[in-house]
C-alpha cells in the first residue's frame, strides 16, 4: 500500500485578496438567481459584494489544500466560501495575542507569520495575503524547512490572473516535486 504525500496547504486571507479595497468597486451577484437571503449579504457587510465568484473555481482547480487564514475565522465558510462556491474549508485557529506577537511586532513581523509556520506542521504552504512583507518572508525561510512561497496581493486589485498564473506554476512545482 502506498501512501502519497499531503498536498501543499495555501493560506488564503480574505480582506485584501478576496475582497479588494481600492479603486471602482466591481459588484459580483450573490451566486444563484434569488437575492441573497444569508445574514452575511450585503445588507450586513456590503463589501462582499466585491467577491468575484470566478476565483472559487481557480482556487479550487490548484492542486493544494485550501485553509482560510483570516480574522473572519468561522464567518469565511458561513460568508464567504459560498459566494465563491467552495465548500467549508479548515480555519486557522489564531492564539491569543502574547508578548512575543508584540516583539514580533516591532521587529516587522507579521503576527499571523509564525502561527502559519506552526499549522503547516512541515507540510509546503503558500500564503496569499495583502500585509506581507520581506521580513515575514526571511522568518519562514528561516524557521520553516520545506518550501512556501508568500505571496503578496495588491489589496485594491484583490487576486489577478498573475497571482492566480503564480500560485499555479509553485504549486504545480512544488506537487511534482514532493516525495512519496
Amino acid at each position: 500500500m502506498s501512501t502519497s504525500a499531503p498536498r501543499p496547504l495555501l493560506f488564503l486571507d480574505v480582506d485584501g485578496p478576496l475582497i479588494p479595497f481600492g479603486g471602482v468597486p466591481r459588484q459580483y451577484p450573490a451566486r444563484g438567481e434569488e437575492p441573497d437571503p444569508d445574514p452575511c449579504g450585503p445588507g450586513r457587510n456590503p463589501l462582499l459584494s466585491r467577491i468575484d465568484p470566478s476565483h472559487g473555481p481557480r482556487l479550487a482547480a490548484l492542486p493544494c489544500e485550501l485553509v482560510w487564514a483570516t480574522t473572519w475565522m468561522a464567518d469565511a465558510n458561513e460568508c464567504v466560501a459560498p459566494r465563491l462556491g467552495l465548500p467549508p474549508l479548515p480555519v486557522v485557529a489564531w492564539p491569543e495575542r502574547s508578548a512575543t506577537d508584540e516583539q514580533d511586532a516591532r521587529d516587522g513581523l507579521h503576527w499571523k507569520t509564525r502561527t502559519l509556520v506552526e499549522r503547516a506542521a512541515g507540510r509546503p504552504f503558500a500564503w496569499v495575503d495583502d500585509e506581507i512583507t520581506d521580513t515575514d518572508r526571511a522568518w519562514v525561510a528561516t524557521h520553516h524547512r520545506r518550501p512556501a512561497l508568500l505571496r503578496r496581493v495588491d489589496a485594491r486589485l484583490g487576486l489577478t490572473d498573475a497571482d492566480f498564473a503564480a500560485l499555479g506554476a509553485w504549486l504545480s512545482d512544488v506537487s511534482t516535486t514532493l516525495p512519496p
